[in-house]
């Protein structure tokens, strides 16, 4: 559940701090990414070497990075985070973040954070309980925070009774039920295109285009994000991925690119045709390098099977997605594409668009379906326009269901 999840732990000043060790390590070998940022009192308890050897990266504590100076951007941080845990969390650092009192890089941080943020308070008997605890506890609730309420046992100070932070392993299967929910395509198998076709002319050259992958493979990193058994067809490019739950087959040319997709798309709950394939191959691939000459070139070419249509006239229940890349009367012929090749859905974007298209990581795209539904969406990065078309895939996967 937590492969590839990109999660910040954030460590304060308690007895507790112990168990961010233990903590770190379970998430790493359930596959999460961990950035552990640690208050000035957790390093009393704990020191960073610890958490910096358990997480395989550089443990956080300020703002500035010791000698090298180099900046910790919290708002990075903040981007970057599928999910922030603070355990153990103290009065002080609950405090603060309830009324925003910003002083160290953890807050900070927080407060920049745009991912579900979990909470596992650790502290004394009659401070968990006093009124003002509970009152924070209250009030970041009602922000959003989830808490993991403290567990009942012995305290440091020889009490016994609510206030130890939870287990490692009680807070571990806490984030995997969290992730779980939140997996709408789990079960899903999709067959997903990527990246451009070359058709060679010669041992040395080919026809292609300047389709980079990257829209391709971000769709990738999305439906496995949310639980999808992905199929990758992708055409050459320098776009890497890698995840349990992702085939990747490389292909160079159109009618490879197609043999692949057939093989698998039988099989397929959701297909997306995000490849720029190539409309015409040459007839004859010269065995030798064609030397130049004072004459002009010529290269007869032949039509390659259209993947789209080929899939879509043997449809039987799979969601098919199509994209389309116009540069005049963009809306009228994605629809006609749509139409013709019996697509459930595509996704145009026009060359017109000032940073959309090939070679860009931004994109801007309008998304529409056979149900006449059309939704336009600003410039964005790939990677967010990817969770855009993926939202709409599984809102019209429910509907169609």
């Amino acid at each position: 559940m937590l492969q590839g999840k990109k999660i910040i732990l954030g460590v304060c000043g308690s007895i507790a701090a112990y168990k961010a060790a233990l903590l770190t390590r379970l998430l790493v070998k359930e596959g999460a990414e961990v950035k552990v940022i640690m208050t000035a009192s957790a390093t009393e308890f704990i020191t960073p070497l610890t958490l910096a050897t358990l997480s395989g990266n550089p443990v956080l504590t300020d703002f500035s990075q010791g000698k090298t100076g180099t900046w910790n951007s919290h708002v990075e941080l903040g981007l970057w985070a599928d999910l922030m845990l603070i355990a153990p969390a103290t009065a002080k650092t609950l405090s603060q973040m309830a009324s925003g009192h910003c002083d160290n890089l953890l807050i900070a941080a927080y407060l920049s954070a745009r991912c579900p943020v979990y909470l596992s308070p650790a502290m004394d008997l009659d401070m968990y309980t006093h009124p003002s605890t509970l009152s924070n506890l209250e009030k970041l609730q009602s922000y959003g925070n989830r808490i993991l309420q403290a567990e009942y046992g012995e305290l440091a100070s020889g009490l016994v009774g609510q206030g130890r932070m939870a287990e490692p392993e009680h807070i571990l299967k806490a984030l995997q039920a969290h992730f779980a929910q939140d997996l709408p395509l789990a079960g899903k198998k999709v067959l997903l295109t990527a990246g451009p076709t070359h058709e060679a002319i010669d041992p040395v050259r080919f026809i292609g285009n300047h389709s980079s992958g990257k829209m391709g493979y971000e769709i990738a990193k999305e439906l496995l994000d949310k639980g999808a058994e992905v199929h990758l067809v992708s055409g050459p490019t320098h776009c890497a991925l890698e995840h349990p739950k992702l085939e990747l087959i490389r292909v160079h040319s159109a009618e490879e690119m197609f043999e692949a997709s057939e093989a698998v798309f039988e099989q397929s709950d959701l297909v997306v045709l995000a490849a720029a394939v190539a409309d015409y191959t040459p007839k004859e691939v010269a065995s030798q390098k064609i030397k130049k000459n004072d004459g002009e070139l010529t290269i007869a070419c032949k039509k390659t099977t259209d993947i789209a249509k080929t899939l879509g006239a043997r449809k039987t229940g799979q969601f098919m997605v199509g994209f389309a890349l116009e540069t005049h009367n963009e809306e009228a012929n994605a629809q006609s594409k749509m139409e013709r090749k019996n697509l459930d859905m595509i996704v145009l974007n026009s060359l017109n668009d000032q940073g959309a298209g090939f070679g860009h990581d931004t994109n801007k795209v309008t998304i529409m379906d056979s149900k006449g539904n059309k939704q336009a969406f600003a410039l964005k990065s790939k990677t967010e326009v990817a969770r855009d078309i993926v939202q709409a895939i599984i809102a019209r996967m429910k509907v169609e269901a």
